[in-house]
């Protein structure tokens, strides 16, 4: 259900939302304080995407990653009722019967409540002259291409499907929808996308259900957009007077509270299971393999045919691999940049993109062996890059990890089950698992650094929870991207 806007009246494109219960907490106090509202197709703090605009306080960040894929260091539930997790004197305010100041939370939360949408869009596919920008607003919206990203290549296949997708500084949500007819001008078909952009792709989950409606609308009673733009102009964002068609970003003093309010926004997934048990079964022991390619920074391209949708979550899955909550680590190393679905038009600009995580349906990237560094092939991960090939062999210590990630959700399984743990869930496992490995990597490679004998040595790889052996290679990518080209590597490394 699409959430209504706490600054407006229920507007024509809004559904009526359920009776609230009684005495129970106001939407947004519960959002923000349950564990099991924490996740949604970001790991940023709620609002943010990688690209939040200029003047944006990416400096006071303590996470690496300032793309919107970095994990802050804690949880909503490991601060919810602890006295850092509020505003100072947030009591005094709240037993003060003079006027009420507002508190750094409220102002935090009226800013995540702001309405975020720089575009509103449809997208046609016609016999003729392919697929078009039916209809949009504002209407001086530079959308070029972007009828290409809402209608994936192939998605004549599939009934419905939903696309993320990036277009410039923006995020995309476009919800796709085929339908039979009876016209010989449209071939017996008739395919359309509605879609929305925004500096951030944390929030646009909030809109699918509004969108997968809206889509079947147009093909039901093509041309009626009414309902658009009563979204759009209760939605929409307010750009900057410069015109430069950047949103602002959160202020700075009010960063701080965002990231400790939730570790990762929450998460809709159409996958019944969730997004990353799907993203664990898929992919097996090879997740491992994706891990060590995320923590390096790697050009990764995943290919699959249409559907699209569940292809754009693996991509989100990639991000979270590589989430370090340690201060100043990562500052230097490029930002592990989501670009969603891709195609061909996007190719220069990948062509510049040091690292970066995208999916794709058409099979002509492969062929582009100079825009990334691993293709990803259903479940076949390959890459032609001599330096990176030993890098897709399992090490003992990667098998173990998968062991000890399994156990883990089998035990999180038995006691949902069993004791009803609605609170936990297993995207909260998934991400804190690989949060807490790349921790440990970076905790013990600073130790090392800081010793009077600054050497890596066999006991301080098994520390890090890796191979000595099997993960030398893995380990020498590491200094060398990371900036710990100080430390001396002991040659027992190499044949233990």
């Amino acid at each position: 259900m699409v959430e209504r806007s706490d600054r407006a009246p229920l507007l024509d494109w809004e559904e009526v939302p359920s009776a609230e219960k009684p005495g129970g907490t106001s939407p947004t106090k519960e959002r923000l304080s349950s564990p099991s509202n924490s996740r949604a197709l970001g790991c940023s703090a709620p609002g943010f995407g990688w690209s939040s605009g200029p003047g944006g306080p990416i400096a006071s960040r303590s996470v690496s990653n300032a793309d919107g894929c970095s994990a802050p260091p804690a949880t909503s539930s490991d601060l919810a009722g602890t006295d850092e997790a509020l505003p100072p004197n947030k009591e005094e305010h709240l037993s003060d019967t003079g006027p009420r100041e507002v508190s750094l939370e409220d102002r935090m939360v009226k800013w995540e409540e702001k309405d975020q949408i720089v575009s509103v869009f449809v997208v046609t596919f016609n016999t003729r002259s392919g697929n078009m920008l039916e209809w949009c607003l504002p209407k001086d919206m530079d959308l070029e291409g972007v009828e290409f990203k809402a209608i994936a290549s192939g998605s004549h296949r599939v009934s419905t499907d939903f696309i993320y997708f990036r277009k410039g500084c923006y995020f995309g949500l476009a919800c796709f929808a085929n339908m039979a007819v009876e016209s010989t001008v449209e071939r017996g078909a008739r395919m359309k996308s509605v879609g929305i952009l925004s500096p951030s792709y944390t929030l646009l989950y909030r809109y699918m259900s509004f969108l997968e409606h809206q889509v079947r609308l147009q093909l039901q009673s093509p041309g009626h957009y009414s309902p658009l733009e009563a979204f759009y102009e209760d939605k929409r964002a307010l750009l900057p007077p410069s015109g430069d068609g950047v949103v602002t970003a959160l202020p700075a003093n009010a960063w701080s509270a965002a990231i400790n309010h939730s570790m990762h926004p929450e998460m809709k997934i159409t996958h019944p299971a969730g997004c990353m048990s799907h993203f664990i079964r898929f992919f097996g022991e090879q997740i491992m393999v994706l891990w060590k390619l995320a923590l390096l920074r790697r050009r990764i391209l995943i290919f699959s045919p249409p559907p699209v949708g569940v292809v754009c979550y693996r991509v989100y899955c990639c991000c979270c691999l590589a989430n370090i909550s340690i201060p100043g680590v990562g500052v230097a190393v490029p930002e592990f940049r989501p670009f969603f679905y891709v195609n061909v038009a996007d190719i220069s600009a990948l062509e510049n993109e040091l690292s970066y995580v995208a999916c794709t349906t058409e099979k002509i990237f492969e062929e582009k062996k100079d825009l990334y560094d691993v293709y990803i092939d259903n479940q076949n991960v390959k890459t032609y890059r001599d330096g990176l090939k030993p890098l897709l062999r399992l090490s003992t210590a990667d098998r173990e990890k998968y062991r000890k990630l399994t156990e883990q959700r089998q035990m999180l399984l038995y006691s949902q089950e069993e004791n009803g743990d609605c609170v936990s869930s297993e995207e909260d496992l998934f991400i804190l698992f690989f949060l807490e490995q790349n921790n440990r990597i970076f905790q013990t490679l600073s130790e090392v650094a800081g010793s009077p004998d600054p050497t890596v040595t066999q006991e301080s790889v098994r520390a890090m929870g890796l191979d000595p052996h099997g993960d030398r290679l893995f380990l020498l990518h590491l200094l060398e991207i990371y900036g710990y080209d100080t430390l001396l590597v002991s040659e027992q490394l190499c044949c233990s």
